[in-house]
């Protein structure tokens, strides 16, 4: 899978992509990304790419001309001709919130463009005739798309087979099957008198993957309720929901 990434600081993608998962994925050969300046696709003497916004306001607005340009040269389109089917996203707060079946869904994709927004904005034209999608990873602001450009990039780079060393590992993770995750011990079984729950060192697997449904549903309803309106639900899930809501009522 291919990432192309536009960004007007280029630096801040140095280290992300040279350690852990996203460094392995790269040398195993699931992934490349390519970092892209915008300003390299500026014509003017200074390579300007913001400029004030028409009708006055604070801050400044990236131009339209480089990110259009941009775009059409890392897809290799004549200035204004079509653009092949590859996602556009521009990452910005007015975007649809990022979620696992987002990641799910760009995971699909041979190739994904990502525009990093910056300063007050990016002019209008590029979000109506130039992005595909826009996306945002939450209800707050940052300077720029930057993080969530890593942010996307980490969580659809799980999802490709091959990439994680155990193969149920990203089926297993929250919000993967709806439900936040069940949580995990290692050793020591006793550490300053805190133990491990019993049935995890019983070797008893359908236990064990009883316990982790039922403490993934506990979880979930504690922090999260709102997920468990969205997944589908045995009987014995709903009954030990059902237990939950007893024993808290008063």
């Amino acid at each position: 899978m291919r990432f192309d990434i536009l960004t007007v600081f280029p630096n801040l993608f140095s280290s992300i992509f040279e350690e852990s998962i996203l460094k392995r994925a790269i040398e195993m050969g699931y992934l490349e990304v390519h970092i892209h300046n915008i300003r390299d696709y500026a014509t003017d003497k200074h390579h300007i790419t913001d400029d004030y916004p028409y009708g006055g306001g604070g801050g400044m607005v990236m131009k339209p001309e480089p990110l259009f340009r941009a775009v059409e040269g890392v897809l290799g389109v004549r200035e204004g001709g079509a653009l092949p089917p590859v996602p556009i996203i521009l990452l910005c707060p007015q975007g649809r919130t990022f979620t696992q079946a987002i990641a799910k869904e760009l995971s699909g994709y041979p190739r994904v463009l990502l525009i990093c927004g910056r300063y007050e904005g990016v002019d209008e034209r590029v979000r109506v005739h130039l992005a595909t999608d826009e996306i945002s990873i939450g209800d707050y602001v940052l300077s720029g798309g930057e993080l969530p450009a890593m942010v996307v990039v980490e969580a659809v780079v799980r999802l490709l087979p091959g990439v994680l060393g155990d193969p149920l590992g990203a089926r297993q993770d929250s919000f993967a099957m709806g439900l936040l995750e069940y949580p995990h011990y290692t050793r020591p079984a006793v550490y300053r008198g805190y133990a491990v729950p019993e049935v995890l060192l019983s070797g008893n697997h359908a236990e064990i993957a009883r316990w982790r449904r039922r403490e993934a549903l506990r979880r979930t309803w504690q922090r999260r309720p709102d997920l468990l309106a969205r997944i589908e639900l045995s009987e014995e899930d709903r009954l030990f929901l059902r237990e939950l809501e007893e024993k808290k009522a008063p």
